[in-house]
């Protein structure tokens, strides 16, 4: 698989800098044809709600949203009109159905999305929903990108967080598609202290196969401990200086990621790197 169809997802103009340097990157890399997405949602008032809205409001958030995605048409035809590779923009309304919901549909015929992290700083976890709903029903991997992301490469030097599982196959082999012949990756497997080590095979395994399309490959085993997997690999991540992170996401039912929670939703917090989430 090579990657000729980004969907760059902007959501707001505080986090566009950050996705369009990411998605540019890698678009000169693959000479891919970069999708501009901003998705307006209709304002909706609930039926339980005992209250009247008066039409100034809608008219307010309406004129909001045209001046919004105004502002961020022109972020990205600045950013992107003098490259080489192909971009377009489209401007997606929904009604009756979720932001979520367009931008999976968008997704469907892309090989890679990207969207900004989740801002630590917000006051509602709105996008972590929206984040949280991409990635697991659009079947495509998602490219999350940290607001300050500033960095001149992308997806040259890969750290994979690898425990065997369904989705680590996912995001191990889509890692793989960023990569070219001379590029590095550090498959790291994260393991409990109780795990037997000794009998795991799957990890050189796939470290043989990256070396065989000549990219230089690290194997590293680390033990998992608090505060966490989203920690280790972000620390292993500065520590190789890495400009990625590539992992399987949301590995467990919803009613256990609900209940215990996930290293996915960890990584969506507290991610120093752009993550690549698949499932």
């Amino acid at each position: 698989m090579s990657i000729k169809t980004i969907l760059t997802c902007l959501t707001d103009t505080q986090t566009a800098e950050a996705v369009l340097r990411a998605s540019a990157l890698l678009a000169r890399q693959h000479n891919a044809h970069v999708i501009g997405l901003h998705t307006i949602e209709a304002l909706v008032v609930y039926p339980g709600i005992a209250m009247h809205v008066p039409d100034s409001v809608f008219a307010a958030y309406g004129q909001s949203q045209k001046e919004q995605s105004a502002e961020l048409k022109t972020l990205f035809e600045t950013h992107l009109h003098t490259e080489d590779f192909a971009s377009e923009w489209r401007l997606v309304k929904s009604q009756s159905e979720t932001a979520s919901e367009r931008i999976v549909e968008s997704a469907q015929c892309a090989d890679l999305v990207v969207m900004p992290a989740v801002d630590s700083d917000a006051q509602n976890n709105g996008h972590a929903r929206l984040l949280e709903a991409v990635i697991r029903d659009a079947g495509r991997p998602v490219l999350v990108v940290p607001k300050d992301f500033k960095a001149d490469t992308l997806g040259q030097d890969i750290l994979i967080g690898w425990n065997g599982t369904r989705e680590a196959v996912r995001a191990a082999h889509d890692a793989r598609a960023l990569l070219s012949a001379g590029d590095s990756v550090h498959i790291v497997r994260v393991n409990e202290h109780h795990q037997d080590v000794s009998r795991d095979v799957t990890s050189s395994d796939l470290a043989a196969a990256f070396a065989r399309h000549g990219i230089k490959t690290t194997l590293v085993k680390r033990f998992w401990e608090r505060p966490g997997v989203a920690a280790a690999l972000n620390k292993e991540a500065f520590e190789r200086e890495a400009d990625m992170i590539a992992v399987g996401a949301f590995g467990h039912s919803r009613t256990y990621d609900l209940v215990i929670g996930a290293a996915t939703r960890e990584l969506l917090r507290s991610a120093d790197f752009p993550v690549l989430f698949s499932r």
